[in-house]
């Protein structure tokens, strides 16, 4: 009949209850039905998940015929329909005797996430319904795992029941950016938490990625932990330097649901996990709300308006500037590139399209095309060279943490930045654009959809790691990424978060107007990581758009050969 084994997902109590009140109303519900209309017929799929639903959280056990008699319709009708669900994966079956030949029926991992966001669902359109709409005014807010109009403060983190044994202590490799180096300011703390030293080291991004590999080299991982670049995914797992989640963890204790779905979505592989998001950081464009209302001009939804704001305050006599971005040769210029072009609506393979973008999910099955030299790749290379004519006159060596540096400073009123950038200016009370920052998804040019091209880190666990040290690792990792930590790393100067209960916290939320901002984004199906996608060869692929469009910048090479070059070049990286 199927699958065999079950989920065991970990819920937290208040979305629990929520769960079971809405199971409970929809069961009331469809009882009213089935009693007031005579042509109504029970829907039996409907019937035997909500019966699995409710008894999985009750903690009752669930057989095939109870199963079948919740349903609703006949006999062969309902198997037959048990069935489908269990080849659809929704109905996991574990045997209940040492022969294999009885059952238990427990909902799977997919059927109790799906309803975990419906309950939610249900109650925003209920409330949209029924509740008064000054009342609705004041809860409008609503994400998938979690409810802000129930939002609870997240405890603080508790020390482990027993400490990690780690020889030496556990070592971790981060990225040099300030969520990180708030981890570290913390290690004390943490090293109470789990009971052994911590060793820390940063890279940038382009040395942490060396060192990953290099270390992938080695008969023992130096390190028990590695923080990786989203786009860097495919190319790690392929090249096996990390080892997949389940193998080492059980996933539901990291309670999935819980993490925003682009960043979660970004650290699998073939369908499976490597990494647990640290830090979900989209790049979003940062303007100045005060320089903006003054010139009453409105905060830009397209490229055209974004190059008209950025003619208007561009008055480099007097040390002022339009905007600032990633021009940077190489590395920095390929991202933007890249995301430029998902401004534009065009990812930079031939991805499928689906509702809300483009299905990045699949990668592993590889044979993709490169999409640079297109009429869309035209158009975002154009923009690169007019955004050129407003930004400050050392943008082609502007990358990560320069382009947001004149920004904090008051000299620009725009900049593309991710948000683990934001303490730079919000938490710098000299700064001119503390408190008065907003924070928007990429402009779109030509009509295409807004996105927040997706960045940060994931924290995953080598594969050559020493046997022994293994399920420390995992633990140590699932302390680090867990809703406390995350909550102490914001309260301790992070602006980055992957969590959805997190942004929910209301001390979280009173920090930054960026945690709502991002929670928003999501919530608009905004926040995407198809615009970087993480096949094997994004990084030369990236370095190679880099590399081309910085010639054109710097006027060497037309926006036709540059992008002829890098579609060259990028067709060469996919071949090997």
């Amino acid at each position: 009949m199927g699958r065999s084994g079950t989920s065991e997902q970990v819920i937290s109590p208040s979305n629990r209850v929520e769960i079971l009140q809405t199971v409970e109303f929809l069961d009331s519900f469809m009882d009213e039905l089935d009693n007031t209309f005579e042509v109504y017929a029970p829907n039996p799929y409907i019937r035997m998940s909500l019966h699995l639903i409710q008894n999985h959280f009750l903690g009752k056990t669930v057989t095939p015929t109870s199963l079948i008699g919740a349903s609703g319709v006949p006999y062969a009708t309902a198997n037959r329909r048990l069935n489908e669900m269990v080849e659809l994966g929704l109905v996991d079956q574990r045997p209940r005797t040492p022969s294999g030949k009885t059952f238990s029926m427990h909902p799977s991992e997919k059927l109790i996430k799906s309803w975990m966001q419906f309950s939610e669902r249900a109650k925003r359109l209920a409330g949209q319904s029924f509740v008064p709409a000054e009342q609705a005014r004041e809860n409008d807010e609503y994400y998938f795992g979690g409810s802000y109009m129930a939002a609870k403060s997240i405890p603080p983190i508790k020390i482990l029941p027993e400490p990690l044994k780690l020889n030496g202590g556990v070592r971790v490799l981060v990225h040099g950016d300030p969520t990180f180096m708030v981890m570290e300011s913390l290690k004390r703390q943490f090293e109470q938490v789990i009971g052994t030293p911590i060793q820390q080291r940063a890279f940038s991004i382009d040395r942490l990625r060396e060192e990953i590999l290099r270390n992938a080299e080695r008969k023992n991982s130096m390190y028990d932990i590695v923080a990786i670049d989203l786009p860097w995914v495919g190319e790690l797992v392929s090249k096996n330097v990390l080892l997949p989640l389940d193998s080492v963890m059980d996933l539901p204790r990291l309670d999935p649901a819980d993490f925003h779905t682009a960043g979660w979505s970004a650290t699998h592989w073939d369908g499976r996990a490597y990494g647990v998001p640290a830090q979900t950081t989209p790049e979003l464009l940062f303007y100045r709300k005060d320089m903006f209302a003054q010139a009453g001009i409105e905060p830009p939804e397209t490229t055209d308006e974004v190059l008209r704001a950025a003619k208007y305050f561009h008055d480099p006599a007097h040390g002022k500037y339009g905007i600032a971005w990633n021009a940077a040769k190489g590395t920095a210029l390929g991202h933007t590139f890249l995301m430029t072009l998902a401004d534009f609506g065009q990812p930079i393979l031939d991805l499928p399209q689906i509702a809300g973008g483009f299905d990045a999910t699949h990668l592993a099955k590889g044979d993709h095309k490169i999409c640079i030299d297109t009429d869309l790749g035209r158009y975002a290379a154009e923009y690169l060279l007019q955004l050129l004519q407003y930004s400050p006159p050392n943008i082609l060596s502007m990358s990560w943490f320069e382009r947001v540096r004149p920004y904090a400073a008051g000299d620009i009123p725009m900049a593309y930045g991710y948000t683990l950038l934001a303490p730079y200016f919000e938490q710098d009370p000299t700064s001119p654009a503390s408190g008065k920052t907003g924070y928007l998804p990429h402009p779109s040019g030509r009509g295409a959809r807004h996105v927040a091209p997706v960045g940060g880190y994931a924290l995953a666990i080598p594969t050559n790691i020493a046997p022994e040290r293994l399920h420390a690792a995992a633990e140590a990792l699932m302390v680090f990424t867990s809703p406390e930590a995350q909550k102490l790393y914001v309260q301790n100067g992070s602006l980055t978060n992957p969590r959805y209960s997190v942004a929910a916290d209301p001390e979280v939320r009173r920090s930054s107007t960026v945690f709502e901002a991002v929670d928003g984004m999501s919530w608009r199906d905004e926040l995407q990581f198809w615009p970087r996608p993480p096949i094997p060869q994004i990084s030369e692929i990236i370095r190679a758009c880099g590399e081309e469009l910085h010639d054109m910048l710097r006027g060497v090479q037309t926006v036709k050969s540059a992008l002829q070059r890098a579609q060259e070049r990028a067709e060469k990286i996919m071949q090997t």
